[in-house]
């Protein structure tokens, strides 16, 4: 796994509190360093007061002070490099100015200025390196080199106390700028998984209500309409048993077919919803639902209830239902009834029928009309009522107010147009238009 930077800023005391160091390691280090310098340079300034003849106890102090720099090459490496390049002539700071190059090359400075001061501090060690040299030539007198020698073997030294420091800090500071982009990268993946873990939550969630709206609109056109029925039938039962015994035999039959075929219908609808649960889906962690499970079981269930839904065909029996029931009822049809996608049949089945329910509950004796139109790419519905008898008795059916959302929710789903309201008449007119093919 890899740490990422709220990770490492819960780290704690190793990344605070201690100037600009992140680390305690760092803080030993840099001690460690700055306190070999200083005594490298401190041995170096004997030397350097004996050949300029300067009190020794000054060259000590001069090369502690210079060496001790180095304590600060992670916040100023600049600094550090040009302390380097004024002590060479004193020919003292080699391991600063070997340390110093490395930090300059590895830090975050532009590239030019690094360049520069590398080359300062080549050219500086390549000159004093030629003078004493030179000066070591010139005094051994039994030894007698070409005059190529003393500026190759400068080059050398110059390049070899230059060279590595400096591609070694290049090749850390480009390590370090990639493990700071893979380190982003890897911060940006995860709040982009988290981003897509919160948005396949809220689609489980949005597939959840869905389904969940679904399936009350059909249990709300199912058991609406038939119980409406049954309602009807019962209080037609109550008012002629004493007078027709007979029709009240005919009647509780009619009750009785209603009520089974309510449950037959609930049944079925049920039989979907289990259908939806076949394929058993591995537990889902705490707090997370399985979005893909709940897509199939919301697709398949969805599928099914379209394809075992009512038809256009099965509307005559509808209305011959509720003329059983007392209410008068004129279907007329226009156009050739043919075949349509099954969301739009079971639309417009369920439309008249929450149409011809809201009759039964509202205008109780009113007549009916049922208009079916079969156009070029569309079906036109109406269920239209004129007033209630004012001598019809109120069926007394409770109303949740969901019929009307219902078909609206239906019709508009698959790109139709619903419009219900009062006529002038003082009835109800409910019309929708579906598209032979829906929408997506």
């Amino acid at each position: 796994m890899t740490a990422t930077g709220a990770d490492r800023e819960a780290a704690g005391p190793t990344t605070r509190g201690y100037w600009w160091w992140r680390r305690r390691r760092s803080v030993a280090l840099d001690v460690g360093l700055a306190s070999a310098s200083a005594l490298e340079c401190a041995l170096e300034g004997v030397v350097f007061a004996g050949d300029t003849g300067l009190p020794v106890p000054v060259g000590v102090l001069f090369g502690l002070v210079a060496g001790s720099v180095l304590l600060v090459r992670r916040r100023w490496p600049i600094a550090v490099v040009l302390v380097s390049i004024a002590t060479t002539p004193a020919e003292m700071g080699f391991l600063m100015a070997v340390v110093g190059l490395y930090t300059l090359a590895a830090s975050d400075v532009p590239r030019k200025i690094t360049c520069v001061l590398t080359g300062m501090s080549l050219v500086g060690t390549f000159i004093v390196t030629y003078v004493r040299l030179r000066q070591s030539v010139t005094e051994g007198a039994d030894f007698g080199p070409g005059d190529w020698y003393v500026p190759l073997v400068s080059l050398f030294m110059s390049l070899g106390l230059a060279a590595p420091p400096l591609l070694f800090g290049l090749y850390i500071g480009a390590r370090r700028r990639l493990m700071e982009s893979l380190r982003e990268r890897a911060d940006s993946l995860e709040r982009e998984l988290s981003l897509l873990a919160d948005r396949a939550e809220e689609r489980a969630e949005w597939a959840r209500t869905e389904e969940r709206t679904r399936i009350a609109r059909e249990m709300h056109d199912v058991v609406a309409h038939r119980v409406s029925l049954m309602v009807v039938h019962a209080a037609a039962l109550q008012a002629v048993a004493p007078k027709d015994p007979a029709k009240a035999v005919r009647n509780a039959a009619l009750v009785g077919d209603m009520g089974r075929q309510a449950l037959t219908e609930l049944r079925e609808m049920l039989g979907v919803l289990r259908s939806g649960d076949t394929v058993p889906a591995p537990p889902a962690p705490p707090g997370r639902v399985p979005l893909a499970s709940v897509g199939r079981a919301a697709a398949a269930a969805a599928a099914a209830a379209v394809e075992d839904g009512p038809r256009l065909d099965e509307v005559e029996s509808l209305v011959a239902q509720s003329r059983e029931a007392g209410m008068t009822v004129e279907l007329s049809v226009e156009g050739e009834l043919r075949p349509y996608a099954s969301q739009v049949e079971q639309t417009a089945y369920r439309v008249v029928q929450e149409a011809l329910t809201n009759v039964h509950k509202h205008a109780a004796g009113a007549k009916t009309w049922v208009r079916l139109a079969h156009r070029g790419a569309e079906v036109a519905m109406q269920v239209e009522n004129g007033p209630s008898d004012a001598g019809a008795a109120d069926a007394g059916l409770p109303s949740g107010g969901n019929g009307l959302v219902g078909m609206r929710e239906r019709v508009l789903g698959l790109g139709g147009v619903f419009v219900s309201g009062p006529t002038d008449a003082g009835g109800f007119r409910v019309s929708a238009v579906l598209p032979a093919e829906p929408s997506a």
